[in-house]
């Protein structure tokens, strides 16, 4: 795939902020009455942000969102916390400009959607909707690994907001004693495929400086790093700059783990080691199941995202299950998107549309980091003719690049302000 050059770069980051800004316009302070509709948005995460903002920017409904989390941590860009190159802070943001926003909040979890009686429960609460969000992110199949659920206190996945406290801790340990570092990349759909390698190359980065005795082995279930179109820069980087810190194991699944005994048994053989990071298959939560709205993944229509089973819920983020990138910025854009269309439908104005129609989907940018100076931008386009599978086409740096690494921090800054800025 051909790169991105500094004005093309400059085109993408000035579109992206020029749609989060119109996004953002008009933000009164929405009233509680109950003439209004009521729209429940279940996460707090970047899909579900993107529909609370839109829609509290209307004025024209009432929004809850159920998040038990107080504060909102981001999962793109942590592994910079992660490899211990910044504080936790730089991520986290606080959820207090919604209350601004006349968006009511509630800190609990959500345990039952009672799609017939159109209301969500909590552990206290029945909250009727009109019509519902569902921005529930994902979670471990930890059954697919014997031995983990016994250890996963051990073995922490990381995939989660605020999960990456316990991840650092394991990498900072690693850092001081060595020893085999052990990260694991799991056969697609996951959230944020770049990840796993991320990781490993900004953990070498920090084996290099501080002259850690050991190795990272990056144990993939895959023939090529993911998604296919960044495997080659992706390889590249690491070849280049951590030969002598990263060996890369490709096509070897996952048997069992002993975390008594650091050993995880793969089909291209045994492994030792002393630190883990086993990132396993992921799915959407239990309440998809427990609400009929799909089982591995959520069951929806494109381009609407609405559920296939109900059409007064949608389902955006990385609990959807369509063929569409697992990663934050398709998540708040189609947040967005959903919000507007709930509008849209409110108002009666809303087109549905016909079979053939050509309709483009939310974009994604995503940064894969290879050091705290470099990274490989990755640009998604996806599209879809109605009645068709959707289509995504690629854009990627053909090499890691600083000018990437700088864009990645500035996107980072610019979405966390759309999600939670004034």
């Amino acid at each position: 795939m051909s790169g991105l050059n500094s004005s093309k770069r400059r085109t993408v980051l000035k579109g992206a902020a020029a749609a989060l800004a119109a996004a953002l316009t008009g933000c009164a302070s929405v009233s509680t009455s109950s003439a209004k509709p009521r729209v429940v948005v279940v996460g707090g995460g970047w899909g579900g942000l993107g529909a609370v903002r839109t829609l509290a920017a209307s004025g024209k409904v009432d929004v809850t969102l159920v998040e038990p989390n107080t504060s909102f941590m981001s999962c793109p860009l942590s592994v910079l916390y992660i490899a211990g190159n910044a504080p936790a802070s730089d991520f986290q943001r606080s959820y207090a400009v919604l209350d601004t926003l006349g968006v009511r909040q509630i800190r609990e979890r959500v345990l039952e959607i009672d799609r017939a009686g159109k209301a969500v429960k909590t552990a206290t609460q029945r909250l009727p909707y009109d019509y519902l969000v569902l921005s529930t992110g994902v979670e471990y199949m930890e059954e697919t690994l014997p031995g983990y659920a016994e250890a996963r206190e051990q073995l922490p996945v990381g995939f989660r907001a605020f999960e990456q406290m316990a991840v650092q801790r394991e990498v900072a340990t690693f850092l001081e004693k060595g020893g085999n570092f052990i990260i694991t990349a799991p056969k697609p759909p996951y959230r944020c495929p770049p990840a796993p390698y991320e990781r490993a190359c900004l953990i070498a980065e920090r084996m290099k400086e501080k002259g850690t005795k050991g190795k990272i082995i990056l144990v993939d279930a895959n023939p090529n790093p993911m998604p296919p179109p960044i495997a080659k820069p992706v390889q590249q980087a690491m070849q280049q700059l951590y030969a002598g810190q990263i060996e890369y194991i490709t096509n070897a699944d996952l048997k069992s783990v002993d975390a008594g005994k650091k050993i995880l048994a793969t089909s291209k053989g045994d492994i030792n080691f002393q630190h883990a990071n086993i990132i396993l298959p992921m799915r959407a939560p239990g309440l998809i199941r427990q609400a009929g709205l799909g089982q591995r993944w959520a069951d929806i229509k494109l381009p609407s995202f609405q559920s296939q089973a109900d059409e007064n819920i949608f389902i955006v983020g990385d609990s959807q299950g369509t063929p569409l990138p697992k990663s934050g910025h398709v998540a708040f854009g189609a947040g967005q998107q959903v919000g507007a269309q709930i509008l849209d439908m409110l108002a009666g104005q809303y087109k549905v549309p016909g079979l053939g129609d050509n309709v483009t989907l939310p974009s994604g940018i995503c940064w894969g980091k290879v050091s705290r100076t470099q990274a490989i931008m990755i640009n998604v386009s996806p599209s879809i003719e109605v009645g068709q599978p959707p289509q995504m086409k690629f854009q990627v740096d053909p090499a890691h690049n600083t000018a990437s690494s700088k864009g990645a921090m500035e996107w980072g800054n610019m979405m966390w302000d759309a999600m939670l800025g004034a």
